[in-house]
């Protein structure tokens, strides 16, 4: 397995893990309903005592058969395992911990909502998946025109409002949707922030010694550009790259080393997308 692949698989079970105890110690023991498998499963546990774990690879099972039928085998390994791994953490956890973390209902929905969506935003940003409903709206998709994201917010609201149905209260579904809207922001912030690039323009007298610095030291693309002074009319270069938003402190911390005279401007664009960024779907 190479380095790039062990650490997708790390970042992946760790956000199994801790998506894991967002359920086991806030979410279930607070008796609140959320969204997705999870909260299917949840329900089950209410009404029969049912381990949610055992019931998350039941379902999950259940909706790979069928997917693999209608969709080919399309989901690759990282979601087999991500269902395999996050249903023995469930069920451990929830052996262990048998009361909810914090004793305040709206915290534990805050909290489990802020764990889960992490959790689901590590996931997703190293392309793993747990499955669930997702399966389910994907084999929507194939034969309605409906958009993805329209089925898996119906379906989690769906679920979540029968949660009703258990205990005849409307406190247990506004806590569900509070888990499910706390959750799906978190989501967008950690997979955004993976994404997040930007864009660096170098005005220096030193262009060459900063070219060579970013492309063997940092191991980053550049474009030297050809321009004119406004003020002096003199043929100058100016460097152009794009990075990653977690990387350019260290860019601009070596531009600085080589020429502290240097001026910059860094922006940040809305997408970037070749080798090294994302892929055009």
């Amino acid at each position: 397995m190479s380095k790039f692949d062990f650490q997708s698989y790390l970042i992946i079970t760790i956000g199994l893990l801790v998506g894991s105890l967002a359920w086991t110690g806030f979410i279930i023991p607070a008796e609140i309903v959320g969204s997705g498998v999870g909260g299917i499963a949840t329900m089950i546990y209410y009404v029969t005592g049912f381990k949610v774990g055992y019931s998350v690879f039941l379902i999950n099972s259940v909706f790979l058969l069928v997917a693999l039928r209608v969709l080919g085998f399309g989901f690759g390994v990282k979601t087999i395992y991500g269902i395999t791994v996050l249903s023995f953490f469930l069920w451990l956890f929830q052996s262990l911990i048998t009361e909810p973390l914090v004793s305040d209902r709206f915290m534990c929905a805050i909290i489990g909502g802020i764990l889960a969506g992490a959790s689901a935003g590590m996931i997703l940003s190293r392309g793993g998946s747990t499955g669930g409903t997702d399966i389910l709206a994907m084999m929507i998709n194939k034969y309605k025109n409906y958009s993805p994201g329209q089925l898996l917010l119906t379906i989690d609201v769906v679920i979540i409002s029968s949660s009703y149905l258990l205990e005849h209260s409307i406190e247990q579904v506004v806590y569900g949707f509070v888990t499910m809207g706390v959750s799906a922001y978190c989501v967008d912030m950690i997979i955004e922030g993976s994404k997040q690039s930007v864009q660096i323009f170098i005005f220096t007298r030193k262009p060459d010694e900063i070219r060579k610095e970013v492309v063997y030291s940092l191991d980053q693309g550049i474009t030297v550009l050809s321009a004119t002074g406004g003020f002096s009319g003199e043929d100058v270069k100016v460097l152009m790259l794009l990075a990653r938003k977690r990387e350019s402190q260290t860019i601009l911390n070596m531009i600085k080393l080589v020429d502290p005279d240097a001026f910059i401007s860094l922006g940040s664009v809305m997408g970037v997308y070749g080798k090294g960024f994302d892929k055009i779907k």
